[in-house]
Parts: C-alpha cells; structure tokens; sequence
C-alpha cells in the first residue's frame, strides 16, 4: 500500500513539473520572444541608439528573470481562477464490466448487470491520470451472502485509482437472489440451422447425436422451465456440398422454455456436442395435374390439353423422403373464363408453385395448350360414395336408395363417351358432423381436365356411433 502511494506521489509530482515546464516554454514562444522583436524593432525604426537598453537586453540572465516573472503571474492567475486550467469537471467511462466474487460451484445468482458507467469528479489532471493509470476494475463481493428467497441489495465498489477524485457508479446498487444450484438430466434433439443454404438437392437424411442426454444446472425454478434442449446443428458451411455422411464437432447446446424462448440462465455440461449428419439426394418424377377455374364460353369445352408440346409432363422434386412420397403430383390452375368462344386454341405461359417442403423442382414454369371443341353430356350413376374427415368414433349410413346418385357429365363428345364410374371418385366431407341425419353435397374427384361432373342432387346420410 506504501508503494503504491508512493508511486501515486511521484507521478503527481512528475505531472505537475512537466505541467509548469510547458508554461514556460509557451511563454517563453508566445510573450517573451515577441516582446523582444518587438523591441528591436521599434528601436531600429526609432534609431534610438540606447546602450542601455541593448545592454540590459543583451544580458544572458534577463530573458530567464522575465519568463521566470511571467511564470510565475501565470501561477496566481491560474490559483485565483482567472485562467481556468484546473476547475472540476468530471467525465464518464461507459460500460465497464462488472467482476463478480461467488461461489459459482454451489450458487445461481439472478439479477446481475453485466456492464455499468463510472462518473469521475475532480480537476482534469487528476482525471486524466486517473484514465492513464487504467484497471478501472468495479466489483461486485456477494461471498459473505447466503441463498434465499429474497433479494439482496448490493453495493459495487470501485478501485479508486486516485484519491484526489470522486468516483460514482451507475448503478451503484444492484437487487440480486441468490439460490442453491441443482442439476438435472434432460434429453437432447437437434435443430437444423441455415438448411436454406444448403444445395437445393440436397437434405438431410438423418443426425446422431454423440449424446443422448446432458447434465443442466441452475436453479430449480430454472430448470422447472426448460422444454427442450437442444443441439444447433448449423449447415451454413461449404463443405457441405454433396451427398454423404459428415462428422460435426464443438455443436453448440441451447435450452428453450415452453415458448421457444432461450434461457441463459442455466448451464449445460457439456456445452458442445459432437454429431454425425447424413446428406441424402432424394428425388421423385411426378406429373403436372392441370386444374381449371371460371366458365368457359357457352357451349364450348376442352377438346384437349398439353403442355410444353406433350400430354404427360413431369417434373423431378427433390426433398425429404418423407416429404416427397407423400406428393402424387403438382397441381397448376389456369382461368379459362370465356375462353373458347372465338379461338378454337389458347396458349398460357404459367408458374410451377414449388410444393410446401420440397427443396428443389426441375422446372419452375410451363406453356400450356388448349384446345376447344362443342360442349356434349351423358348421365352417369355412380354407386360407390366415401366419405372423408369423419370422426374416428362415428360411422356413415347410406339409406337406401341413396347409396348412388346420378352426374351429369360434360364435354367434348370423344371425352365423356370414354368417362365411366371407375373413372370417378364420389364422396362426402364430413369434418364437424356428429350422429343424426343430414343431406351433405357430394364432390367429385377426376383427373381430366376436359370433363366437368355436375350431381343431380344432395345425398341424404345418416350418422351413427360405431358398435
């Protein structure tokens, strides 16, 4: 402590010489030397020839007595405050991070700041040797504090650099809880981080973690909130280029609260996680199913249908396997209001809508063609109804001589006369409906384009509880 005080002293004393050292050279340069040219000056234009004054001049000692008389006029102007060079004012060193004393092993603390601001009052030299000095070190001592319920509340310190200066921080109190650490093992997924840049034809087939559980502590009322933990698998690297098998290390672990919320106060041990991560290529060919919206112009339907010059076209979609096998095909609708009336031939250019899950598709769009021709119909019975979307618990009864219902089919003549019942698939949709009676609508399901089904009427069914 003498030391230090000691060091403290000379460098003040040290300051303050090379503080008046430089106010004699100031005015040495800015007052005695001008005085002195100006004097010469005047005497040579005057011609005065006053040995007295050259000699006084002259004297090697005078221009030391005068700067010596400046200085120390300086002095008593500085001291009476006429020249401020030496008034309080006070400056703030921002964000300083706070050091904290606990037994980390065995205690949580809640409540912390991890930064605050330190105010220095006092004259400026001594702030200024206050900043030079550095180690601006704000602590905060909860060794002698025990866990509880309750939160304390603490006063930082500082380590005051220089005693001349006030100090004050901000805040200069905080409100912590301290409570006892616990642990707790939970099981560990992954998250996929940044999959959208990896290649489009490329995704992933599966991850294996080298860790199946980890050790989390914090509080209990912490680890009470933790959902899930989780291991961040980022695929953002470039090395992940091609099909194959990869090994992953340092994979960061998270916690998240039933919200999805991230939760820094708690610790997982380990904090990193070593992975293998398989990349698979998994593609499917499947058809453009062409769907139709609005009326046509009366009388007219579609002869036939092609696109990009073909009848069957097909795309490649690549994804997850389970994605992709449950995708039949891609469906395009195109608005054919009023069209067919004056042009026995349309030509549409139309977009290829990436399906929801699919990384990549072949062709993003498509030119389709149609043709029209003079609208027929025939009636058709269909007898086998299904129903969809019916609670697991009910059943469906057709009454009878409402298990079939006849359809008015329509279109050009070449198509419908080769529409028959295995052509068409009828049901009913009865999400929301419970046990009772009903007569529901009756939609129809077809792959042609060209054909239009119009049911003769609703279909009465009666819903019952299964035995």
């Amino acid at each position: 402590m003498k030391n230090k005080k000691r060091t403290e002293k000379k460098q003040k004393r040290n300051f303050i010489v090379a503080f008046f050292l430089g106010i004699y050279h100031l005015i040495d340069k800015i007052v005695i030397t001008p005085i002195s040219r100006f004097i010469y000056m005047l005497t040579s234009k005057l011609k005065t020839n006053s040995n007295k004054i050259e000699k006084i001049l002259n004297r090697p000692n005078i221009l030391l007595y005068l700067s010596l008389i400046f200085a120390i006029a300086m002095f008593f102007l500085v001291d009476r405050e006429v020249i401020n060079l030496v008034q309080n004012e006070a400056e703030v060193i921002a964000n300083q991070p706070v050091k904290v004393l606990y037994n980390e092993e065995a205690y949580v603390v809640e409540g912390l700041v991890d930064s605050v601001d330190i105010i220095l009052t006092g004259n400026k030299s001594a702030i200024y040797l206050a900043k030079q000095l550095g180690g601006h070190e704000v602590i905060l001592d909860l060794t002698d504090y025990k866990p509880s319920n309750s939160s304390y509340r603490v006063k930082l310190t500082y380590n005051q650099t220089v005693d001349s200066i006030k100090y004050k921080i901000d805040p200069t109190y905080v409100n912590v809880t301290i409570k006892n650490k616990v642990s707790k093992l939970f099981a560990v997924s992954y998250e996929l981080l940044n999959e959208n840049k990896l290649n489009e034809k490329l995704s992933v087939e599966s991850v294996e973690l080298a860790k199946s559980e980890v050790v989390v502590k914090g509080s209990e009322d912490a680890l009470n909130k933790i959902a899930t933990v989780k291991a961040l698998v980022d695929l953002s690297n470039s090395k992940y280029a091609d099909a194959g098998t990869y090994d992953m290390d340092n994979i960061p672990l998270v916690a998240y609260d039933t919200n999805g919320n991230l939760l820094n106060n708690v610790e997982i041990v380990p904090s990193t996680v070593s992975a293998s991560i398989t990349l698979d290529s998994y593609k499917a060919t499947v058809p453009i199913k062409i769907t139709t919206t609005g009326d046509l112009a009366t009388g007219k339907s579609i002869a036939e249908v092609s696109i990009n010059g073909t009848s069957t076209y097909t795309v490649d979609i690549y994804g997850e396997k389970s994605v992709i096998d449950s995708i039949t095909n891609i469906p395009v609708t195109i608005d054919v209001t009023g069209l067919g009336g004056s042009n026995d031939t349309v030509t549409r250019n139309v977009t290829i809508t990436k399906p929801t899950g699919v990384r990549y598709i072949s062709e993003t769009s498509a030119k389709i063609n149609l043709k029209f021709g003079d609208e027929k119909q025939k009636t058709i019975t269909v007898s086998d109804i299904h129903s969809k979307n019916l609670d697991n618990s009910l059943s469906v009864n057709f009454p009878p001589g409402n298990g079939e219902i006849t359809l008015q089919v329509k279109g050009v003549e070449s198509v419908i006369n080769a529409i028959t019942e295995e052509n068409i698939s009828a049901y009913v949709d009865l999400a929301g409906y419970s046990t009772g009676n009903y007569e529901v609508d009756l939609y129809i399901e077809g792959d042609d384009p060209r054909v239009t089904y119009v049911p003769s009427s609703k279909v009465k069914i009666e819903i019952v509880k299964q035995q």
